[in-house]
């Protein structure tokens, strides 16, 4: 079983909180692709995650159930102190608050993880 299919479902008319992980549609692959709430909200039919890029963001998630790293659109969705990702293959751990770079970017604000 993927960890992608224990996720719920999208649904129309429920309410969304901030940083909630749901699936909806494919990937590139043919997987669940999974979406993160980018701010609180009650879904609408006409804001389906793949084309309300003001209220959800698509990510990955490796096989180990770590987030794949996506760019951060700003404040709403920034990475923090503890946060831990995949990028490039492998884990890291955001060592600060707000941080919307890459490790490659930014090494100061990121140290390798150990799962």
């Amino acid at each position: 079983m993927s960890v992608s299919s224990v996720l719920p479902a999208y649904q129309v008319g429920k309410a969304y909180k901030t940083k909630q992980v749901f699936r909806y549609g494919e990937n590139s692959v043919g997987d669940p692709q999974l979406y993160q709430v980018l701010q609180d909200h009650t879904s609408a039919a006409e804001w389906t995650p793949d084309t309300a890029v003001s209220l959800y963001k698509a990510i990955g998630v490796t096989s180990g159930g770590y987030p794949e790293w996506v760019q951060p659109l700003g404040a709403s969705d920034a990475y923090n102190t503890g946060d831990i990702v995949s990028y490039n293959g492998t884990l890291y751990q955001s060592t600060i608050d707000a941080n919307v770079w890459a490790p490659d970017a930014y090494p100061a604000g990121w140290t390798e993880y150990t799962a």
